[in-house]
C-alpha cells in the first residue's frame, strides 16, 4: 500500500483491514502535510498493517525497506504529488509509481489498484498528463489494473466552513453555478478501492466515481452551509477573469522568479477547479454529464458539513484548498 497515511489512503487501509487483507504501508519516516506525522504517528494512523519506513521515490529504498524480497500479490496506491506543481508532479504521479510497479512486478504482483482522478479526462495541467502517463503504462503492463477516478473530496470542499461560522460570505466562481461535482467522503472511496481487489466486475478497467445523490453546484453547498448554521445566505462573486490576471503576472514575473512560476502553476491548478465540473465529461458532445458519473456509498457532503458545524468533525485540507 502506497500513500497510506493521507485522508484517503487511511480509509482505505482500514477497509482492506476489515475486510482481511493481509496489509503493508509503505511510507516516510516523517509523512504528512508538512512532514507532520512521526514514524509513531503513522503506526497509530495504520492500526492493523504492516508499516514500514523508506523512500518511494528511491526505486532501491523501495526494493530494500519496502518489498523487501517478499512475495505481494497486490499493489494498492493512493499516492499523489501533494500541490500538484509540475516538478512534484513527474516525480510522484508519474516516476515514483513507475518504480514501485517495475519493483511490484519484481515481488510477484499480479493486479494493481491505482487511485487517479476523474480530472484528467480533460488534460490542461502537469499533474494531470503525469497521472495518464502512468496509466498508460499501467494498462500497457498485462497486469490486472483497476483505475479508480473519484471526483470531489469531502475535504476539498469543506474549507469555507470556518469564514462561514464567523459571519463572512461563501466565496463562489461567477455566480456559483459553473461547476458541479457528486462529492465522496474517505470512507466510501476507501471502501469501494478495496473492493477493486474482489470485484472482478472493476478489473481492467477506467472507473470513474461520486458520492451518492445528485451533483451539486458551489451555490447549493453554500446555501445548504447557511441553512445549517441558521444565517441568511451572503454569497460573494470572484469573476473567474481575476484567476487569469493573476496567472499572467506570475507566469512573467516567474521567468525571473522561479517560486513565483510555481505559483502561477498553483493559480492555473485554482482555475482549473473553478471552471471544470468534476462530472464524467462526453467525448462526443465535450459536456460533463451527471447522470453518467456513476454514484457509490452511503456518506453526502451535508452529511459532512453537518458533522463540522456540530464540531463532531474537523476538515484536513492540505495542499490542495483554493479557499
Amino acid at each position: 500500500m502506497l500513500g497510506g497515511t493521507g485522508t484517503i489512503g487511511r480509509a482505505t487501509v482500514h477497509a482492506l483491514v476489515q475486510r482481511g487483507h493481509e496489509v503493508v504501508c509503505f511510507v516516510r519516516p516523517r509523512a504528512g502535510v508538512g512532514g507532520a506525522l512521526a514514524a509513531d504517528d503513522s503506526l497509530r494512523l495504520l492500526a492493523g498493517a504492516a508499516v514500514r519506513f523508506g523512500d518511494v521515490s528511491d526505486p532501491a529504498s523501495l526494493a530494500r525497506e519496502g518489498f523487501q524480497g517478499e512475495h505481494f500479490d497486490a499493489l494498492v496506491s493512493c499516492l499523489a504529488s501533494r500541490t500538484g506543481a509540475p516538478k512534484d508532479a513527474w516525480a510522484i504521479d508519474h516516476q515514483a509509481h513507475l518504480n514501485a510497479l517495475a519493483a511490484a512486478q519484481k515481488a510477484g504482483v499480479t493486479q494493481v489498484v491505482l487511485l487517479s482522478a476523474i480530472c484528467v479526462q480533460k488534460p490542461l495541467l502537469a499533474f494531470q498528463h503525469a497521472k495518464l502517463a502512468f496509466e498508460k503504462v499501467l494498462i500497457e503492463s498485462g497486469l490486472n489494473y483497476s483505475i479508480v477516478r473519484p471526483t470531489a473530496f469531502f475535504k476539498s470542499l469543506s474549507g469555507q466552513v470556518v469564514r462561514v461560522r464567523k459571519g463572512k460570505p461563501f466565496l463562489v466562481f461567477g455566480d456559483g453555478t459553473l461547476t458541479a461535482c457528486k462529492p465522496i467522503s474517505d470512507a466510501d472511496l476507501g471502501a469501494y478501492l478495496a473492493d477493486c481487489l474482489d470485484d472482478a466486475s472493476r478489473h481492467h478497467r477506467v472507473l470513474p466515481i461520486g458520492g451518492p445523490g445528485e451533483a451539486i453546484t458551489p451555490r447549493q453547498q453554500g446555501e445548504h452551509l447557511f441553512a445549517l448554521l441558521g444565517q441568511p445566505p451572503r454569497f460573494k462573486q470572484v469573476p473567474v477573469a481575476l484567476l487569469d490576471v493573476i496567472i499572467a503576472v506570475l507566469a512573467t514575473l516567474g521567468r525571473v522568479v522561479p517560486t513565483l512560476a510555481a505559483k502561477a502553476e498553483l493559480a492555473r491548478i485554482g482555475r482549473y477547479y473553478a471552471t471544470e465540473s468534476m462530472l464524467v465529461l462526453d467525448p462526443t458532445t465535450g459536456r460533463y454529464d451527471a447522470a453518467a458519473t456513476p454514484s457509490t456509498g452511503s456518506d453526502t457532503l451535508f452529511d459532512h458539513y453537518a458533522r463540522l458545524a456540530r464540531g463532531e468533525a474537523t476538515a484536513e485540507r492540505g495542499d490542495h484548498a483554493v479557499f
